[in-house]
This record gives structure tokens, sequence and C-alpha cells, in this order.
């Protein structure tokens, strides 16, 4: 087994996992999975550039998560960076950052790169001969991948709850108007992802990141987050619409008091939850196979 560290730094969140691997059976045994809410895409989508606070809020969880994989002992770490990094104009204050505190570049990846990733992270215990629809909802942007041991095509479309809710919402809760304009450019994400992936062929929807980890806990009804409850639990299309109706007439304070809500997505989860349903509209999956393994495991197991 190697030990390794993996971190992925996203627009909404960064997320470290530290776990011994076996580089030829891909077994993987976690010892640390941590995630912070950093919002390093904050304002990107209008000024295109990464703000100082935004930054310092993400060097501090650096900071934090180099203390753990000394203490753990990783040999390698692979620091991957994905959509707010790729549009930023200032992405050099935020690599050399990065090298300063963890003695490593972020990787800024291409969509087709973190699609792999996801796809390999989340299926990798799966071992059925039906071929998957993975989808990772993250802040800046949703990645879609088809296949089965293999990708067979893969997609990333700029819809994520950060980029959505920035774009859109204005309200508490979200008016009537806000919300149409969200699903307009979630639907036109969809027709660009179906240009070349065949989203309707997939016998099975697979979805990860938060937004949709967050929706599968309010639908188990669950009083505190628990991990291994989540992890491949089923989801109907019914449970989600009801969900995603609650959350669009819920306001600010409403979402914040439900158990599960990490403070950090009470104001993106709506938009987070809407990508969701009409990703289940669209395809017609009558529910959604939740992994709480996704990029971050890619990720880890690409080091090894």
């Amino acid at each position: 087994m190697t030990r390794v560290a993996g971190i992925d730094c996203g627009t909404n969140s960064i997320r470290l996992l530290v776990a011994d691997v076996h580089p030829e059976t891909g077994e993987l045994i976690e010892l640390d999975r941590r995630m912070t809410i950093v919002r390093l895409g904050q304002g990107v989508d209008k000024t295109g550039r990464l703000a100082p606070e935004a930054l310092e809020r993400t060097f501090a969880a650096c900071r934090e998560y180099a203390a753990v994989i000394k203490e753990l002992g990783a040999e390698k770490l692979r620091f991957v960076a994905t959509s707010a990094s790729r549009d930023a104009e200032n992405r050099d204050d935020f690599v050399s950052g990065v090298l300063d505190i963890l003695g490593v570049e972020p990787e800024v990846i291409s969509g087709d790169q973190e699609a792999e990733f996801s796809f390999t992270g989340a299926t990798a215990e799966l071992h059925g001969t039906e071929k998957y629809l993975v989808v990772d909802i993250g802040g800046g942007s949703t990645e879609f991948v088809v296949g089965n041991r293999h990708v067979e095509a893969a997609r990333s479309v700029d819809i994520g709850c950060v980029r959505l809710t920035e774009r859109h919402v204005r309200s508490d809760p979200p008016a009537a108007a806000e919300i149409a304009s969200i699903r307009a450019d979630i639907r036109a994400a969809l027709d660009l992802a179906e240009r070349t992936v065949p989203i309707r062929e997939a016998q099975t929807l697979v979805g990860l990141a938060g937004s949709v980890t967050t929706v599968a806990a309010i639908a188990l009804g669950l009083e505190e987050y628990e991990s291994e409850k989540i992890h491949h639990s089923r989801i109907s299309y019914e449970k989600v619409e009801e969900i995603v109706r609650s959350l669009l007439g819920s306001t600010h304070a409403e979402r914040a008091a439900i158990p599960v809500m990490h403070p950090g997505r009470v104001d993106v989860i709506v938009s987070g939850a809407l990508v969701l349903l009409e990703i289940m509209e669209r395809t017609g999956a009558r529910e959604v196979v939740v992994s709480e393994h996704d990029i971050l495991d890619g990720i880890a197991l690409s080091v090894a």
C-alpha cells in the first residue's frame, strides 16, 4: 500500500483525502477525509478575478491540511484545482500561495480531466454491467460522464450552485423569475452536454458532491450528517422533487435550520438541488444513487 494525499479545490469548497492505496487493485483505505467551505470562486463570474479574502480563506485551509498530511506521513500529494481557478485572471497568485504552503503546484485541470477523476472515484466500488451517468454538481461547473468500467464520453458545463446563485438570486426566498432564469440556464447547459454525451442512454444515475449529498441527507431524515448512511443511498425522483419544492419556498433562516445543512451551503443549495432535479427530468431517471466517493477518490487513486 502507498500512503497518498489528494486535495480537490473547487469553486465552493476545498477537500482533503489521506488514504492507503494499493496501486494495482485500486483498494483504498481512508485515513482522513475533510472539507472546508472557502468559496474560492466568490465573485469570479462577475470580476474574472479571485478575491483577496477568498484566497486567504483557501490558504488558511491549506495550512491546516499541510499539518494533517505531515502528521499522517503521506508519501505523495496531488493538488487538483477546478472551475474557479481555471477562469481567474490572477490564478498565478493562487498557484504561488499553494506552492509555498504545501510544496506542490496546483494542477488546474480541464473539465474533461475533472470528469475522468470523478467517474473513477464514483464507480470504483460499483460492479454492475449497466452504463452509468455520473454527475458531479460543483460550485462553478457540472461534469457529465457516461461509461461503465471506462469513460465513454464526458463534458463539463458552466452550471454550478455558486455560479447560478450569484448570477440570478437576489430575493429570499428566490422569486419566481429568478427560479425560471436558473432553470433556463440549466436547460441550455443540458442541451450543450447532450451534444457530446448521451446522457439519456445510461441505466443508472450516480450523483456526486455536496448539493446531492445534502439532498440525500434531507431525504433520509438525518439529524446529523452521516456519511455511511448517505453513501450508496438511492433517492427517488419524487423525493428529490418534494425536497426541491420545499427549498424553493424556504428562507435563508429556514434552510439554515435544517440539521444536516452545512453553513456554507445554505445560500447555494437551491441552485444545486435544481440542477439535480433538471438532470433527472431530462434523463427520465427514477432515482439517483448517491456517492460519497468522487473526484477526491479519483485523485488519490491516480497518485498511487
